[in-house]
């Protein structure tokens, strides 16, 4: 960890900033100083601002010009995350935006080659790839622990209650999307970061409890380009926040990662053991108090760390978190032709992100 301070500012002050406010209030995060926080709701502002001991602010671009922050954090509505990214890099910042980067792959590709272009970090919060539980099948993968790998599945059964769709953007097709694009969108990363490329998809959707545009339930059949094959199954119509597991089905092993937020190494299985296996369910697993986990810390710690020693190398990029979103479309446009889509089409979906975002 480096001794500088970085200077951080924040756009957007709703439910996941206030999970940013616990993180970086608990003490595992160093190195930042909050220099401003901007909300188009003043009494949100203000509440942040008063937690942070800063500046509110109900105009983005006032906050980027009075408190010149070296690092913006996006935490506005999923549809304006390309809009105030965008904002962000030519004001000459670095930036970490939450998840989706955007909402089209065109817009997350631009993203990437701006900052590129001004030599400025843009990085993506897919903060589960920092699990522990997650970490460790990604090194059982990469050292062939599971030989042919057969099967991969996610499965996120959470709940959403009507009064959250509600507020004018979530479950919305311009602003946000269903279950898929907001909250499994980071189960569908670790599958695709995990066991991708994906060759093809075919998906189908419902809405089972909620009213909303998008979708409140999908599931999915998965081909990767490695042969293996996959399902997707995601609501946010179960009685309440039950689990986010992954599995991953091998020739020579087999975990299993559950919990409520891919956070229990739940099964652990080898046809050649290891003698630390024994260790890995409790080594690896963590007690989290809800679905955002706890990696949002060593993620922003790493995005700190890095720029404090001059580097613009995020720990996951725009380029890498538009492979994500390109399969988000691949899903919804599968849905919308009844049939296998194949992701080498680059298939947009006919609804997502179609309209045009308001600033």
């Amino acid at each position: 960890m480096s001794n500088v301070s970085i200077r951080i500012g924040a756009i957007g002050c709703g439910r996941i900033a206030q999970h940013y406010s616990k993180i970086l209030a608990s003490g595992a995060v160093s190195g930042w100083e909050m220099v401003g926080v901007c909300d188009p709701i003043q009494e949100r502002a203000a509440d942040l601002a008063g937690h942070f001991k800063t500046r509110s602010f109900t105009d983005h671009e006032e906050m980027l010009r009075q408190c010149r922050p070296e690092l913006v954090l996006v935490l506005s509505p999923s549809g304006l995350h390309y809009t105030h990214t965008r904002i962000a890099l030519t004001h000459g910042m670095h930036v970490l935006t939450e998840k989706p980067v955007a909402m089209l792959p065109s817009e997350a590709s631009e993203l990437h080659r701006l900052a590129r272009e001004m030599k400025l970090m843009c990085a993506v919060a897919f903060q589960n790839r920092f699990n522990p539980a997650i970490q460790c099948v990604r090194r059982a993968l990469e050292t062939g622990r599971f030989g042919n790998v057969v099967t991969g599945t996610v499965r996120l059964r959470w709940c959403r209650k009507q009064s959250y769709y509600e507020d004018g953007w979530h479950g919305t097709w311009a602003q946000d999307g269903g279950v898929i694009n907001q909250q499994a969108l980071h189960h569908v990363d670790i599958l695709n970061w995990l066991l991708g490329p994906v060759d093809s998809v075919c998906a189908a959707t419902g809405n089972r409890v909620n009213r909303l545009e998008a979708e409140d339930t999908l599931i999915a059949a998965v081909r990767f380009k490695s042969g293996a094959l996959g399902t997707i199954e995601a609501t946010t119509g179960a009685s309440e926040d039950l689990e986010a597991s992954l599995s991953v089905v091998g020739s020579k092993g087999l975990a299993v990662i559950g919990g409520i937020a891919l956070n229990k190494v739940e099964t652990w299985r080898f046809a050649e053991p290891q003698p630390e296996d024994v260790d890995v369910p409790v080594k690896f697993s963590q007690d989290v108090p809800n679905g955002f986990g706890w990696s949002h810390g060593p993620l922003l710690q790493q995005v700190l760390d890095t720029i404090a020693q001059g580097s613009v190398d995020p720990p996951v990029s725009a380029e890498d978190a538009m492979r994500t979103t390109e399969l988000v479309h691949a899903l919804y446009r599968s849905e919308e032709e009844r049939g296998w889509v194949s992701l080498a089409t680059k298939p947009i979906s006919e609804r997502l992100g179609r309209i045009q975002h308001k600033q």
